[in-house]
């Protein structure tokens, strides 16, 4: 019996069956399937996945592979690729060429807001991205700190040229002053500073910049909301009730800015003892309460870890010093499902019919 020749069709007809899990919407019809080759019964192809974060890779590869097995194809080579898509928004007066912008806030200090904003960028460049990330705590930079640079490289004639660590672009008004110097700044000066460090910084093409607001909702968060359009936002809280008071005011900051909200993250959730047991020192679930009365997405618990600390201070990252361990796993687990969020909600369509944006 002469087997059937597998066609260029039969793998089309086959991979539409297959669904992203993320856009409910299958793989051809997202233009996911590339560079379809056939021989005998070997078939490969490439499948462009919208952000190399992806947390469903693995699964979108496995059921790729049945169907297209199911064919009669004997090995199916599949090659994964990214190409994250914009969120739609000009940033063309700023001439900065970011296709998302996500600013990590909190409504006060000490809740470990410029510690998760480190660790999703490093995440994210760890698996493929092109990150940068702006320290907009002009009065109180920790990036350098955290990221373990201390200086710029040299300028150009019209540009700074930001700073890089474990492959992500950053900048700072902390590698612009003494160590130590205070910056008694009013809010023009302030504006003034943010434009000049999304303008006047060579940041490249960025898959996605990440911008650590200042602590609550003062001249920062809306001169940086003013100045760039911004694809979303993520509030860091701990469980305590003062704490969430506090982050619910910047999450009705982000609402009342129009910005969309991509979910909330509960720092310092617990700490595990010896014997296995939790201990709860600032409280229970109260992130995810909070999530849940704003109805918005509950990114992730992130247990206390001495490691977090000693990281922050020697800069070096705990998803890069301690990738297993359970406090790396989950900042990598919110990285993936900021990047998820911003994929799906750049190529859902308005309700006008419009796609939000175009991929590539």
């Amino acid at each position: 019996m002469v087997e059937r020749l597998i066609t260029q069709e039969d793998v089309l007809h086959a991979l539409s069956k297959v669904q992203e899990p993320e856009l409910h919407r299958d793989l051809v019809s997202l233009n996911m399937i590339r560079q379809i080759e056939i021989q005998g019964t070997t078939v490969k192809f490439v499948i462009v996945l919208t952000t190399p974060a992806c947390p469903l890779k693995s699964q979108i590869e496995s059921e790729a592979r049945k169907a297209v097995m199911a064919l009669g194809a004997r090995r199916v080579d599949i090659q994964m690729i990214s190409n994250v898509p914009a969120d739609g928004k000009s940033r063309e007066l700023l001439k900065l060429p970011v296709r998302n912008a996500v600013a990590i806030a909190s409504g006060k200090g000490g809740v470990g807001k410029s510690t998760v904003a480190v660790n999703v960028a490093v995440a994210l460049a760890r698996k493929g991205a092109r990150v940068g990330l702006l320290d907009a705590d002009i009065y109180g930079p920790n990036i350098p700190t955290m990221m373990g640079v201390d200086q710029l490289p040299p300028p150009t004639e019209d540009k700074l040229i930001p700073a890089e660590a474990y492959g992500v672009k950053m900048m700072s008004i902390g590698f612009l002053v003494k160590p130590g110097q205070p910056l008694i700044w009013r809010g023009p000066m302030l504006h003034s500073a943010i434009r000049q460090f999304l303008s006047d910084v060579e940041w490249g093409e960025l898959d996605y910049l990440i911008i650590d607001l200042p602590p609550g909702t003062g001249d920062a968060s809306l001169s940086l909301a003013q100045s760039i359009p911004l694809s979303g936002g993520v509030i860091v809280t701990l469980p305590q009730q003062v704490s969430l008071e506090d982050a619910s005011r910047s999450l009705a900051m982000f609402q009342t800015l129009q910005v969309p909200i991509l979910g909330v993250v509960e720092n310092m959730s617990y700490l595990e003892l010896p014997d296995g047991k939790r201990m709860e020192i600032f409280g229970h679930g109260g992130g995810k309460t909070l999530a849940e009365s704003a109805q918005v997405p509950f990114l992730g618990a992130i247990p206390m870890d001495a490691a977090v600390r000693q990281g922050g201070d020697e800069g070096r990252p705990v998803v890069v010093t301690q990738p297993e361990s359970p406090t790396a796993r989950v900042m990598n687990a919110i990285a993936e499902q900021i990047a998820a969020g911003l994929s799906v909600a750049a190529l859902t369509p308005h309700p006008e019919g419009s796609p939000a944006a175009a991929t590539g």
